[in-house]
């Protein structure tokens, strides 16, 4: 399972929120590259970048964070937050994004969101799934939208998307442990073969398998073992690291023997 820590932005800091309440924020770093080359000097090959700022204003706006972090280190960036228009995703993958993450895109304008899957690949797109109560949230969490979690996964996979993110938002920042059961269900009901009832009877199709990210809660060592064991194939950390919960030499360890 990769470790992918997490640096969200606002107004050019290394924060963290609470449940993605903005109100919450919590400064923990004025400089992101030197988060980042303290991750990779730990043998971390991953990086989760969100622009909080993005997300609400709608558009991108840290990118040239993006850029800094992408041109002095050799992490693998995951960019998200604010992607809304073929500009901005070109400024992404022109800062030096890797992948791109897109969740509010992708529930209030279909046509876009598979037309950069089209044209990136699924290796480059990855679905944001964010959720309360199973009802996916928009706009930096700021909305919650009339989508079913499960079934908007599913509907994406059939489209041809590869890697998802999910966030429990109750979950995200709160130190208290993942979304075990919910990542199980997920995993469950996206699996490689499934089951539907046509016109000629029941019918097995055969789906690609998401590669499931999981994000949100996670607050020590031991769940990372627990994720993995579930079927995860990443797993995104934050205020666990931030707060010292969670090691880097513990996460070194752990990506040098697995």
């Amino acid at each position: 399972m990769r470790i992918i820590p997490a640096i969200d932005i606002i107004e050019g800091k290394c924060v963290r929120l609470s449940k993605g309440d903005y109100d919450t924020k919590k400064i923990y770093n004025e400089n992101p590259l030197e988060v980042a080359m303290e991750f990779e000097a730990h043998g971390i090959q991953y990086l989760h970048l969100v622009d909080l700022d993005g997300a609400k204003s709608k558009h991108i706006v840290n990118y040239k964070i993006l850029e800094e972090i992408a041109s002095r280190t050799a992490l693998s960036i995951d960019f998200g937050g604010g992607l809304k228009s073929d500009d901005d995703l070109r400024i992404a993958f022109e800062s030096g994004a890797k992948q791109v993450t897109g969740g509010s895109i992708a529930v209030k304008n279909r046509d876009v969101f598979l037309r950069w899957l089209a044209k990136y690949g699924n290796d480059k797109i990855i679905l944001g799934a964010d959720a309360t109560n199973e009802k996916v949230a928009v706009s930096g969490w700021l909305e919650e939208s009339n989508k079913d979690l499960i079934p908007f996964i599913q509907s994406y996979q059939k489209k041809g998307i590869d890697y998802v993110i999910c966030t429990d938002i109750s979950k995200d920042g709160m130190l208290q442990g993942p979304s075990f059961e919910l990542y199980k269900k997920i995993i469950s009901k996206t699996s490689k073969t499934q089951t539907s009832i046509g016109l000629s009877g029941v019918e097995d199709t055969e789906i690609p398998g998401i590669k499931l990210i999981a994000s949100g809660g996670i607050s020590e060592f031991d769940e990372l073992p627990k994720l993995a064991r579930i079927g995860c194939e990443g797993a995104i950390i934050g205020k666990a690291i931030y707060e010292n919960r969670i090691s880097l030499k513990q996460l070194e360890n752990y990506i040098s023997t697995t």
